[in-house]
């Protein structure tokens, strides 16, 4: 008689169909977990970038806007560094910043686009993650179906999906599946006889092998696909070899009696209860050796002494020769994963310039230990506490960095239990896979252990020293085993339980999935903004000195120094050491010692603080230290070669002491090592430009411009210097196109300034006044207007304007002169000659200025007539400057009107040589001249 056994291990004379749980159509699951995640993450949809996206993206020199696509990309790391220097980061993720690249190339720097691809990935992850329950884990849909319903709506993913850095998380989990699907689909499940099943598709293999690395340069953590593969191989897929892809059990034809053929399995006779039993013993472990005895009933311990048998006489096997004769299929796709995973890890090693990371205390505490004891417990309870973010995502952090979690360092802490109990369970799991090697089924115990711990381990300190202490978004991936196990033990249960308990355990899951979808929603408005993350992490780790540290670095961007500075010092109170928080403290502090001081505390704890070292050395250079201050700056340039400011304040201290070519050579430095900083060139063209080189630094300004498009400093410095050239048509296209960036007073003055000095007064006072109502309180745009309208005739508004600037600041210069001016127009010669009389009371400092005042004040003393005054005025501001040609010409005028024809024509003489081109010298010159030969004439006439 033939028999086959059933999934269960059971008789029959034919195999059981698969149960397909619910009835759930394919495409209906996959649109109900594709809508799931979408009104989970549709939120995320309005974030900006936060956090590591500005380092990954926006500052990211292989990344950002303007950038070539270079092969630089695949020599530096996710932030853009080299991966041989010794600050690098060495986390070598080429395709995800290629992902980033064709994000900014397709899309532009709009958020909006990188946080759709991030959810799109979460929902092919989901899906994929169904389909692979349903063909390789579970025997029911529905519960493939839950596990990606579970998956999909976890709180602990929303740092992977809202975050867009997280995109390495979810595109690696992505090509994980498929690259264990390939290689699921390269092995014959489907060969009868055989202990070990040959390779049937060496093309999915290859495949399989190709998206594994393309996991790995997404992120490290993909190539623990192939430590799965390799293990679900020989635990699984070696033992399963009747049953088909799809977990259908084939019933294959035994020979009758007499027969010969090979591919029957042997069929052992056993007696039990005095009944005989056929025993088809199949895969490995019963191909190879004698027949065991029968499996007794379950005693409620989950190894069975079956498994340790069948393990104790592998063990001690003689036929060892035929077993590796049988298992040859196997070693060789092992050989050959192994190996290739060598040849990969040897170049990862070799890109990383044969060195590891470098990481602070702040980052991982517990590496940093001295003792054994506390590493060993303390990173025995980090696996026990990430567990715990599995199991009760209630308190989710974006970092949880300098005391988040304390140290464990003794065995009579009470958190060494978690960690006990988690050892137990762990234990518990593992041995009940050896307890089911054997039978053809319980996979969904083995497919959650390897999907939960093999991808975890790189993060786990296991091998290396990482540079968190707890990371959500590297449970992106070991959370799939996580959802297996839970809805595994969730089918288990509900078999146990009667109708009613099964009814309740249902409805208390899908209230468990309403909270997780609740908690992702809420989560994911933290991750909206910089301000909301930053602040959201205060508030759930106040004790954290790090999340203090970003609110605060977030306050002071925000120019909210008072409430930066209280969480700069929360920070110090609760992280001493921590160099960058007392750096950042002395940027804000006012007074000059105090600063001092902090800078200093931070180059104690951290001599090589290239900020510390570069704020410090421009206080030195205010207080004119300048030496020390050029020492200070040289060495932040030595521990960050990388710092573009630096190169700038120290070429143009340099400048300021007239050290040309030191400072060219520093400014060439810095563009060699900062070739990316726009910064640096804007700086270099102005140099240049001091310097004499308008044409050099037109193409470093267009170089900062190339750099960053939206760099409109760059454009009003281009702008002003077309300007100087002549060139004002160019210079006004610099100018409105920095317009078109941003509408900044700064911008819109010079814009003004050459509308105004080419006659278009019009178009001028269009300017200043969009430009007031930007900054009403700037006293040099409120003045420009009133120039402008005073000269278009409006002079009761420019008077307006500049006795409310007065009357705010008494001591304005050019409001007096304005007003002179302004009073002079409206023939109000009393009121022009006061107000320049105490504009001279405010003792200007330059002989010019006062020179041009007393010019202006004879001016108005000539229009009353008083021509006496107004030529000591003249006298004074021609002793003061001595090249005052109108000056010289309106005292020869005095003297002319007066009749002293001889000082007059002294006086024009004198003006002439200073401007030897002027029509109206001249003129005056020749009436003197007519002047002179009448009066002689008339002498000669009463002479005769």
């Amino acid at each position: 008689m033939v028999v086959t056994s059933s999934a269960r291990g059971g008789g029959g004379d034919r195999a059981p169909s698969r149960r397909r749980g619910c009835g759930l159509a394919p495409a209906g699951a996959a649109a109900l977990l594709a809508g799931a995640s979408c009104l989970c993450y549709g939120r995320s949809l309005q974030g900006e970038f936060v956090h590591d996206d500005v380092w990954a993206i926006v500052n990211n020199p292989d990344v950002r806007p303007g950038a070539p696509l270079r092969w630089g990309i695949f020599s530096n790391d996710f932030w853009g560094k080299g991966m041989a220097e010794n600050t690098s980061h060495k986390s070598y993720r080429p395709l995800c910043v290629l992902t980033f690249k064709l994000n900014i190339f397709l899309t532009g720097m709009n958020p909006f686009y990188f946080h759709a691809v991030n959810v799109i990935l979460h929902c092919l992850v989901t899906l994929v993650l169904m389909y692979t329950c349903d063909k390789t884990v579970f025997k029911n849909r529905g519960l493939a179906f839950v596990t990606a319903l579970l998956f999909a709506v976890h709180p602990v993913h929303t740092e992977a999906v809202a975050g867009i850095v997280g995109r390495a998380d979810v595109l690696a989990c992505l090509l994980f599946l498929l690259a264990f699907l390939s290689y699921n689909r390269s092995v014959d499940q489907c060969c009868a006889g055989e202990c070990f099943p040959p390779t049937a598709s060496p093309f999915f293999l290859l495949l399989s092998l190709f998206l594994g690395t393309c996991a790995m340069l997404v992120k490290e953590t993909g190539i623990t696909v192939f430590g799965v593969c390799l293990v679900y191989d020989l635990f699984s897929l070696s033992h399963n070899h009747d049953k088909s892809s799809n977990g259908v059990i084939h019933q294959h034809s035994l020979q009758q009696p007499g027969s010969s053929s090979p591919s029957a399995p042997p069929v052992h006779l056993l007696r039990e209860n005095g009944k005989q039993q056929r025993f088809p013993h199949k895969g490995a472990w019963g191909g190879c050796h004698a027949p065991l005895p029968p499996e007794p009933k379950s005693s409620g311990f989950p190894v069975s002494p079956r498994a340790v048998w069948s393990l104790m006489r592998y063990l001690t096997a003689s036929s060892s020769r035929n077993f590796l004769l049988t298992m040859r299929p196997f070693l060789k796709r092992a050989i050959l994963v192994i190996s290739y995973v060598i040849v990969v890890l040897y170049f990862r090693l070799w890109i990383m310039g044969g060195s590891m990371p470098l990481f602070s205390e702040q980052d991982n505490p517990a590496s940093f230990s001295p003792y054994i004891l506390t590493r060993f417990l303390t990173y025995s309870y980090l696996l026990a506490f990430n567990m715990w973010l599995l199991l009760a995502p209630v308190t989710l952090c974006y970092d949880w960095q300098v005391g988040s979690i304390p140290l464990v360092e003794t065995i009579w802490d009470t958190r060494n239990l978690a960690t006990i109990l988690l050892a137990i369970v762990m234990a518990l799991l593992s041995l009940h896979c050896l307890a089911a090697f054997k039978r053809l089924e319980h996979r969904e115990v083995l497919m959650g252990l390897l999907f939960l711990v093999f991808p975890f381990i790189p993060a786990s300190n296991l091998f290396f020293r990482v540079g968190f202490v707890v990371a959500e978004r590297v449970l992106y991936m070991p959370s799939m085993g996580y959802c297996i196990l839970f809805v595994h033990g969730l089918s288990k249960l509900c078999t146990w339980l009667n109708r009613c308990g099964a009814t309740t355990l249902s409805v208390s899951t899908v209230l468990l999935l309403l909270l997780f979808s609740w908690k992702t929603v809420k989560q994911n408005e933290i991750w909206l903004s910089r301000e909301s993350l930053f602040r959201s992490g205060v508030q759930t780790l106040p004790h954290n000195a790090k999340v203090h540290y970003n609110y605060a670095n977030f306050l002071k961007d925000q120019g909210r120094n008072k409430e930066a500075i209280y969480h700069y010092r929360t920070a110090l109170k609760l992280y001493p050491r921590h160099a960058s928080a007392l750096n950042n403290l002395g940027t804000l502090t006012r007074d000059t010692a105090e600063a001092k001081l902090y800078y200093q505390r931070a180059l104690q704890l951290n001599p090589q603080h290239n900020r510390a070292l570069f704020n410090l050395g421009n206080l030195l250079k205010s207080q004119e230290k300048k030496e020390e201050a050029i020492t200070l700056l040289k060495d932040s340039i030595k521990y960050g070669p990388e710092f573009a400011d630096a190169y700038s304040s120290l070429a143009s201290l340099l400048a300021e002491q007239e050290r040309f070519k030191e400072a060219e050579e520093i400014y060439q430095a810095g563009i060699k090592n900062c070739p990316d900083s726009s910064d640096l060139h804007n700086n270099y063209g102005v140099f240049l430009v001091d310097t004499g080189s308008p044409e050099k630094a037109v193409t470093h300004y267009q170089q900062a411009i190339k750099l960053s498009p939206s760099h409109h400093v760059a454009m009003v410095n281009l702008g002003r210097l077309y300007r100087s050239l002549g060139d004002n048509s160019v210079a006004e296209e610099w100018y409105k196109r920095a317009l078109q960036v941003a509408r900044k007073a700064e911008i819109l003055s010079p814009l003004g300034a050459l509308y105004y000095n080419t006659g278009r007064y019009e178009e001028a006072l269009h300017i200043y006044r969009e430009a007031v109502a930007l900054q009403p309180s700037q006293r040099e745009l409120r003045l420009a207007l009133a120039q402008v309208l005073a000269v278009m005739g409006q002079t009761k508004e420019a008077e307006k304007i500049t006795n409310h600037i007065v009357s705010e600041e008494t001591g304005c210069l050019e409001c007096y002169r304005l007003l002179s001016a302004i009073h002079s127009k409206q023939e109000q010669h009393d009121k022009a000659l006061d107000a320049i009389d105490k504009a001279l009371k405010l003792k200007p400092k330059d002989p010019k200025v006062i020179s041009e005042l007393f010019f202006t004040k004879g001016n108005q003393l000539r229009e009353q007539n008083l021509l006496d005054k107004a030529f000591e005025s003249y006298k004074a501001a021609v002793e003061l400057n001595p090249d005052q040609a109108q000056a010289w010409m309106n005292m020869g005028g005095i003297q002319h009107i007066k009749g002293n024809y001889v000082s007059a024509r002294a006086y024009y003489e004198r003006a002439l040589q200073l401007v030897p081109d002027s029509k109206l010298l001249q003129e005056n010159l020749a009436k003197l001249d007519r002047l002179e030969k009448r009066l002689q004439e008339v002498q000669e006439k009463d002479q005769m």
